[in-house]
């Protein structure tokens, strides 16, 4: 049965699932765009300011990751943002995204959050329409993001 772990963001197996997907990221970016990643502090993942959990797979392999951090109150009050949330090409397709996404929301309403955010590029289609099935809508810009072209929004 596939597993939720929380780690520190800069433990070894979580910079490495981070940069397989800062890596297939660049690969993805369009032609002539830079795709500029960023290692998060620790500080932001780590509870009540955020977590950062690795999907660990049925034969104990790390096979994904996500987190959620605190960011500027919005609108409605405490708002967390969804960051890397990440699979391996191999375990696509298993609801794996779903199941992580679940958990981080469940860990954001834990912290007292009342809105999820994100941001994310159009070219991720599978993962826009993920956000999309689990209640995910279109807001205004609420970052600078260089990487970023849509940005969703979900009550809790």
């Amino acid at each position: 049965m596939v597993r939720l772990e929380p780690l520190p963001v800069d433990d070894s197996r979580s910079r490495m699932l981070l940069e397989d997907y800062f890596r297939m990221r660049a690969a993805a970016f369009p032609a002539g765009q830079a795709y500029q990643p960023v290692f998060p502090a620790a500080s932001v993942f780590t509870p009540p300011a955020g977590v950062f959990l690795v999907v660990v797979d049925e034969d104990g392999t790390d096979a994904g990751c996500g987190g959620i951090r605190r960011i500027e109150d919005g609108p409605t009050g405490v708002r967390y943002e969804v960051k890397h949330l990440f699979l391996q090409p191999r375990t696509r397709g298993r609801g794996w995204g779903r199941l992580l996404l679940e958990a981080l929301e469940e860990r954001a309403r834990g912290f007292g959050a009342a809105e999820l955010v994100l941001d994310t590029h159009h070219t991720l289609e599978a993962a826009g329409a993920l956000y999309t099935r689990t209640g995910f809508t279109a807001i205004e810009p609420y970052n600078d993001n260089p990487n970023a072209t849509v940005w969703l929004r979900k009550a809790l």
